[in-house]
């Protein structure tokens, strides 16, 4: 197969799931590992992916497709679901860490909907544009190293600014959940250790996450699902999953 083939595939994967692993690549195409990170260079300079540890994802800004758009659009409904379930658990006078998490940017418009008056700390920029002209919710940004891809901040800077606080309730965003093995993960250490220091300064955690990323998994494990209070999705988990989950004494909403 010639490089511009192979190119082509890794897109094409990109775009169906999201991300791709060194590994997996190096298998599928019969090609050493280091031929698959020359590959994923290459098409990062091209900004047609964005390279993490043990693989790639595609970068935020890249214009989707119709179908894609389509998708994104229905997924919304779900996340908008899961939203409104964190919404309820806020109280006036909480306060509240919102992570990174595209659906934490749709709870933090309902937030301001709703009226209630609580103090919001964030790392993500949208959550900050979001609730930098109201005036019912106190807003602290914990600054830190400005992650491109996430559209947020992380790092030491950050975990020191997210350690000073103990917040009611934080709310988290990972890249997926693996039940059996008691595990959560996101795509690169920094983030997945700025996510403990969420939950670690929380007196309740909770994940949101869609139903499709109990599937899924990343490069780095950030906590097991015993850490956190509860997750919320949008629609009750498989059998299985919800069998694995209630093992770990975990609220399910």
């Amino acid at each position: 197969m010639f490089a511009e083939e192979r190119h082509r595939k890794i897109v094409d994967l990109l775009h169906a799931d999201g991300t791709v692993k060194v590994k997996q690549l190096s298998v599928m195409f019969d090609v050493s590992e280091d031929c698959i990170r020359k590959d994923l260079a290459y098409l990062e300079r091209m900004q047609l992916v964005k390279r993490i540890y043990g693989g790639a994802v595609l970068p935020r800004e890249i214009n989707l497709d119709p179908a894609l758009v389509k998708r994104k659009i229905e997924d919304d409904g779900g996340k908008r679901i899961i939203a409104e379930k964190a919404l309820s658990l806020i109280q006036p006078g909480d306060t509240v860490f919102l992570d990174i998490s595209t659906i934490n940017a749709i709870l933090a418009k309902l937030l301001l909907q709703s009226g209630k008056r609580v103090t919001v700390v964030t790392n993500m920029i949208e959550i900050i544009q979001i609730f930098a002209t109201q005036t019912n919710v106190t807003l602290i940004a914990t600054g830190g190293t400005f992650n491109q891809f996430c559209d947020g901040f992380i790092g030491s800077i950050c975990i020191d600014a997210i350690s000073q606080y103990r917040f009611d309730l934080g709310f988290l965003g990972v890249v997926g959940v693996d039940p059996r093995q008691n595990s959560t993960y996101s795509y690169e250490p920094e983030e997945g250790l700025t996510k403990r220091a969420i939950v670690k300064a929380s007196r309740k955690a909770y994940l949101l996450l869609e139903d499709k990323k109990f599937s899924r998994d990343g490069n780095y494990q950030v906590l097991p699902l015993n850490r956190f209070a509860g997750v919320i999705t949008e629609k009750p988990p498989e059998p299985k999953i919800l069998e694995a989950l209630e093992q770990y004494n975990i609220e399910i909403l």
